[in-house]
């Protein structure tokens, strides 16, 4: 697997995306896909990650979300299909089609990873929460779960991201120490709002 190899699946799976993808997910849409592509890259030159492994978690990165082509509930076993799928087509090794859909199912909520390649996928598809893009992303995020439930209040939404926030934590060296404080402001600014509500 080289960089031209993956570039042809990368542009196969965005473009996969680009159509199928309903118009309702404000968030989980090909740019969110992209963003987390281009943390893997972040991530994984920071942990020293040789080529092969980096490419492997970048594909599995590309195809995390795919799943929502085929439905919102159980997207990332849908995404490891999809990968499959793909993946044996190309003749790829059993083995690292089995490690690529590991990856993706890491990204499952709440998050498990076992392996350092694990704890990048986790990490770069939840960056946003120690970032200062949180409030861009979170709005994208409450849009997205208005379609599915128009019911939905502020407060209910607050609720549901104090909770997350809580429950969530990072797994990469950067994401505990750059990540995780920044993120913890952001929960503190929930907290406060909700009770003013």
């Amino acid at each position: 697997m080289n960089n031209r190899e993956f570039h042809k699946i990368r542009d196969n799976v965005l473009a996969r995306l680009e159509s199928e993808l309903p118009p309702h997910l404000t968030y989980h849409d090909v740019k969110h896909t992209m963003e987390v592509v281009e943390n893997v890259e972040f991530l994984a030159e920071l942990n020293s990650l040789n080529n092969k492994d980096t490419i492997l978690i970048k594909i599995a990165a590309l195809y995390h979300d795919s799943g929502f082509i085929i439905s919102k509930d159980n997207h990332e076993e849908n995404s490891c299909r999809l990968a499959t799928k793909d993946l044996e087509q190309l003749q790829f090794p059993q083995d690292v089609i089995e490690f690529v859909c590991e990856m993706i199912l890491a990204t499952k909520i709440p998050q498990d990873a076992n392996n350092i390649s694990q704890q990048i996928i986790a990490d770069a598809d939840l960056f946003y929460l120690g970032t200062d893009k949180y409030n861009h992303y979170a709005k994208k995020l409450f849009n997205e779960l208005k379609h599915f439930k128009p019911e939905i209040t502020q407060l209910e939404w607050l609720k549901i991201q104090i909770e997350f926030m809580e429950q969530h934590r990072f797994y990469t060296q950067y994401g505990q120490t750059e990540l995780a404080p920044v993120k913890m402001n952001h929960l503190k600014r929930l907290k406060v709002t909700r009770d003013s509500l």
